[in-house]
């Protein structure tokens, strides 16, 4: 089989100067595909110039396009962010509206050209939010042509109130691993299996 790319997408507010729990969350991913032989990059949404829209390209000045050519090239995808009011990052909002200008794109079978795509969401925060904002990335992952395995929504959320983050408090918890675990697994045996069996294009072109 071919190797499997990985993206993740970490919509975090902090640019790469800072860090970011939520990247540590990605990186502990990260190990798994590194032992599945995948090949996964990062990038910080922050560190890129990305334009307000629902356009594949907003225009001048607009790196979303850099981003795209990324999500292009990978089987999949993982959307990475953190909880602010118990919801996803604006960032991550962002993502999903920019992917969405890309949904009326097709591939040589005239599907979406997200069809074969494998998505999954990686959530840390302080208190609650990650499964309701779980529902919302990976629906709107499914609803762009994106295929969502099972269990594919792995999270850390802290102590109601003030306190320690992922990085600080979370890495040893076995419910988390466990679903970092299944994350990487079952990310990596979907797209496999597309990668060898795509989507056929009888009934879903666009």
């Amino acid at each position: 089989m071919q190797t499997l790319k990985a993206l993740f997408i970490n919509t975090s507010l902090k640019s790469s100067k800072d860090p970011s729990h939520t990247e540590g969350f990605i990186n502990d991913v990260q190990v798994h595909y590194n032992q599945l032989g995948v090949e996964s990059e990062i990038v910080r949404l922050a560190d890129y110039d990305v334009a307000y829209g629902v356009q594949e390209d907003m225009g001048e000045g607009d790196e979303w396009p850099k981003v795209f050519e990324k999500v292009m090239a990978a089987d999949i995808v993982i959307i990475g962010t953190p909880l602010w009011l118990g919801e996803k990052s604006s960032l991550a909002t962002q993502t999903i509206e920019r992917l969405y200008g890309s949904s009326s794109v097709t591939n040589d079978k005239g599907q979406s050209v997200f069809y074969n795509k494998v998505g999954g969401v990686a959530i840390t925060g302080n208190e609650d939010g990650a499964k309701h904002a779980a529902a919302s990335v990976l629906y709107a992952l499914s609803h762009i042509g994106f295929v969502i395995p099972p269990n594919v929504d792995a999270y850390w959320v802290g102590e109601a109130g003030p306190g320690a983050s992922y990085m600080d408090a979370g890495r040893e918890n076995e419910f988390t691993k466990a679903a970092i675990q299944r994350l990487a697994y079952n990310t990596y045996h979907l797209a496999g299996m597309l990668k060898n069996n795509p989507i056929p294009n009888e009934g879903n072109t666009l």
